[in-house]
């Protein structure tokens, strides 16, 4: 798996933002993506080091448009904790 196949893309709400003074990053992960590969990915593509990651899988929301009802897709999350040596993602700087 290419690591570009596993980190699909950042997540950015108040939450994550408040995080990321924790050295915590938030992601949307591949379904089927292990933490070494999401590890691996991570450090290869942002060049930091990781210390921990925690994963969560969300279920899709249930959603309905008058009389028709269905489900938003279900999705994983990944919450990354980076070393207290690591420099912070530049990506998130910007924002």
């Amino acid at each position: 798996m290419n690591r570009f196949d596993v980190v699909k893309r950042p997540i950015v709400t108040e939450q994550s933002m408040e995080q990321m003074e924790e050295n915590k990053y938030t992601f949307e992960v591949d379904k089927n993506a292990t933490k070494p590969e999401i590890k691996e990915a991570i450090e290869e593509i942002f060049g930091v080091k990781v210390e921990r990651i925690n994963t969560m899988n969300v279920r899709g929301k249930l959603k309905r448009q008058g009389v028709h009802q269905g489900r938003r897709p279900s999705w994983k999350k990944a919450i990354v904790k980076l070393t207290d040596d690591s420099e912070p993602i530049e990506f998130f700087d910007s924002i």
